[in-house]
């Protein structure tokens, strides 16, 4: 009962934030709608663009502008919002010398299903590769109780392109580690590999596409009642994302699944997911070179999902650090 009343809390105080966030910000946000055409590079992007992420501990956010001085080098980012994008991998790994901290909260009304993740995301000492990891906390409405869910260590390595290219590739390879509880629903039950193929394309100033192909390999996941046999997964996204202007995007995300369910001993049953989720996500730019992104999508099942529905809550923190650069 204590640990629901501490995540219980947890959320609402994140809700509050992105709330927050949303009243500060919003508006001035789209008092931009129209500056991003100004020309730009060749590139249609601008020579340094900024991404972001979620909640940055205390001593980072100190370098807010009330706390920089006259003289103070001004970091202020400028480019197009990259890399915060909610169902769907965008192609672009972290610039040297900056890191991204990214919270989402997902919740469906049929399942009654919730899951909470972060992760936070490291250059190594280079653009070309970027170590992440991904912890999450679920609930699981068939089964009830709120726990841990399973952990992800995530390496990308970006081959082709970067934030400010026409096309970009960063493919992923994920190690899948089980700290969640399988029985109540929260877990693989085994340790597995995922691989993602994010592509991002930039048609225009104000349009841009990502597209993924991915999979997921457990060896010997468990169901609830201790049962185990070998699954995998595919997986298919894509999304169009219409830059409005530099601090406000609209968004479109499709997301298709085919999995496997342990449903005996040696023995798995497949099933789907299709969602097609609009969204909104806007930033908030500090001279320190903080980027704050909050956003927040409505994900609606087509086919084999139809009738579900649900909310997701998106809050990212962006911000330079110095041990990650290469000098």
């Amino acid at each position: 009962m204590a640990v629901q009343m501490l995540y219980r809390s947890f959320f609402i105080e994140l809700a509050l934030i992105s709330v927050f966030c949303a009243v500060l910000g919003i508006s001035s946000a789209l008092g931009q709608v129209g500056e991003s055409a100004v020309p730009q590079s060749p590139s249609l992007l601008p020579e340094h663009s900024d991404r972001s992420a979620t909640g940055p501990p205390a001593p980072f956010l100190a370098n807010e502008p009330s706390a920089v001085g006259k003289d103070s080098e001004d970091r202020t980012p400028n480019g197009p919002i990259q890399d915060n994008s909610f169902l769907v991998e965008e192609a672009y790994n972290q610039e040297d010398g900056v890191i991204q901290h990214i919270s989402s909260f997902q919740r469906f009304a049929g399942s009654k299903d919730w899951v909470y993740t972060f992760t936070d995301e490291w250059p190594l000492r280079t653009q070309k590769h970027q170590f992440s990891m991904t912890f999450a906390a679920a609930h699981a409405g068939e089964f009830g109780g709120v726990g841990a869910g399973d952990t992800a260590i995530n390496y990308r390595y970006q081959l082709v392109g970067s934030g400010e290219t026409k096309l970009a590739m960063a493919p992923r390879l994920s190690l899948l580690l089980p700290s969640g509880n399988s029985t109540a629903g929260r877990g693989f039950g085994g340790t597995g590999l995922q691989t993602n193929l994010p592509v991002s394309i930039v048609h225009t100033q104000h349009l841009v596409t990502h597209w993924n192909v991915g999979a997921t390999w457990i060896p010997h996941p468990r169901n609830n009642l201790g049962e185990q046999a070998r699954t995998v997964a595919v997986n298919l996204g894509q999304s169009f994302i219409w830059q409005f202007s530099n601090r406000f995007n609209g968004m479109l995300e499709s997301v298709w699944n085919s999995g496997e369910q342990v449903v005996a001993p040696g023995k798995t049953e497949r099933s789907q997911q299709l969602f097609v989720s609009p969204g909104v996500r806007w930033a908030h730019n500090f001279r320190s070179g903080l980027q704050v992104v909050p956003g927040v999508a409505v994900p609606v099942g087509l086919g084999p999902s139809g009738g579900e529905k649900g909310i997701i809550f998106y809050l990212s923190f962006e911000h330079p650090f110095a041990w990650s650069h290469s000098r």
